[in-house]
């Protein structure tokens, strides 16, 4: 019998990945609770277990005691104790292991839907993913192949919960550490990633060594490489941008496939109005707002796609407004509506030490003009002339129906290998 239970603790060992000691104690620790049940409470109960041997000896405040006096109800007890610890032990090596792939890729066999998302065979346990964590156009029956990042890894009782997410930017970010080995290998680094799952995701990147085309190499030849991870995707759209520290290009990266043609900035509020011909107009903005509002969030800048006619006709209105202010002379008119101000509460935001830079203005005259805008909006004879800011928002669904043709004029696979591309089918089919 001895024999039998050192086998029954080697083959748990094996098959649970659980370290012998673990059950050695644990066995120990269930027949002295039985024991200590049986003999009463204060009584001081000792168990050791023979490691080579699997010989059990138990002592009663230092007296040797015979385990198989304990009778049916103990044994039973001592059973039910060490398949807890068991099961502890079992949960706890789960546990280890998935903490130590948070942040990595896992492929797992899909086993069924519950409560709209996915229960995930990953081998030892099962892993789940919620509605959120799918992406749009998924679509898995059980016994099909899953790929998805452990975003979490939790203890609920003597379970182990792990978190899957398929919508999560690093999995976008881990996707292409599998595609790309420069980016495995620190040669090129992942400065920022922001996505809308299902729909464009956009990652800036910088090569550490300067020999390195970054977005040549995460494109690959004709493609290759990022075909792949579409491929994952669904046909999310992916925006390769290099990675700069000059605002001005780093905006310019991000709005990437569109081509501006004018930036103004405003370093103060981290606003930037961004000035596009009517034929990038479209592309600039995205579906929906989606390539303004990624390249936003990117660069940490609010940007303000105006088309140039529409910059020039702001210009001409703002003239006209800053005109009725008396106190204003001609000239320091005519230089702050070509300075790249919208209205007069653009002026007032930015104030008179933005105001003061500008050539021909100077602190003195910029302090009084301040006043005097502040003055006349106050009493209200200050009547705004200037057309309203065209933003993102309010051009989303001009910029959904055109968005078609103008990204028919997007570069072709064969020259993906240089400069920033995009990738993936367009939104609109």
């Amino acid at each position: 019998m001895n024999g039998e239970l050192i086998r029954i603790v080697e083959a748990l060992q094996k098959e649970k990945d659980i370290d012998k000691e673990v059950i050695f104690r644990g066995i120990e620790a269930a027949v002295a609770s039985a024991t200590k049940k049986h003999y009463g409470k204060d009584t001081d109960i000792k168990v050791v277990l023979d490691r080579q041997t699997g010989k059990l000896t138990a002592f009663e405040d230092g007296k040797p005691i015979d385990p198989e006096e304990l009778g049916r109800i103990a044994a039973q007890s001592a059973k039910q104790m060490m398949i807890q610890k068991i099961r502890e032990a079992e949960s706890d090596v789960i546990f280890g292991d998935f903490e130590a792939r948070k942040n990595t890729i896992m492929t797992g066999i899909v086993q069924r839907y519950e409560g709209g998302g996915l229960i995930i065979n990953l081998g030892k346990t099962e892993g789940v993913m919620g509605r959120r964590d799918l992406i749009p156009g998924d679509s898995y029956r059980p016994g099909d192949r899953i790929r998805a990042l452990v975003i979490d890894v939790k203890k609920v009782g003597s379970k182990v919960r792990i978190i899957l997410s398929r919508t999560a930017p690093e999995f976008v970010v881990k996707l292409f550490e599998l595609e790309v080995p420069e980016i495995l290998e620190k040669l090129v680094v992942v400065k920022l990633i922001v996505r809308n799952a299902g729909y464009r995701t956009k990652i800036a990147i910088e090569s550490v060594d300067p020999r390195i085309d970054c977005v040549g190499a995460c494109v690959g030849v004709r493609g290759s490489r990022i075909k792949n991870i579409v491929g994952e995707l669904n046909g999310e759209k992916i925006d390769v941008i290099a990675w700069d520290d000059r605002p001005e290009v780093l905006i310019a990266n991000a709005l990437k496939p569109a081509e501006i043609s004018g930036l103004e900035i405003d370093e103060e509020s981290k606003a930037a109005r961004v000035i596009v011909t009517q034929d990038q107009l479209s592309l600039a903005i995205g579906k929906r707002g989606q390539n303004v509002r990624l390249a936003s969030k990117l660069t940490g800048w609010q940007l303000d796609i105006v088309t140039e006619e529409e910059r020039k006709a702001v210009a001409e209105a703002l003239l006209e407004t800053l005109k009725q202010v008396p106190e204003i002379p001609e000239d320091a008119v005519k230089i702050m509506s070509t300075a790249g101000y919208m209205s007069i509460e653009d002026i007032l935001v930015r104030g008179a030490e933005t105001l003061a830079s500008l050539e021909g203005i100077g602190g003195e005259k910029a302090e009084t003009i301040i006043q005097s805008l502040k003055h006349h909006r106050e009493i209200g004879d200050l009547k705004p002339v200037a057309p309203a800011i065209i933003r993102d928002a309010d051009i989303a669904e001009e910029g959904e129906s055109e968005e078609v043709e103008a990204e028919s004029t997007e570069i072709n696979e064969e020259d993906q290998e240089v400069g920033d591309k995009e990738t993936g089918p367009a939104e609109d089919k």
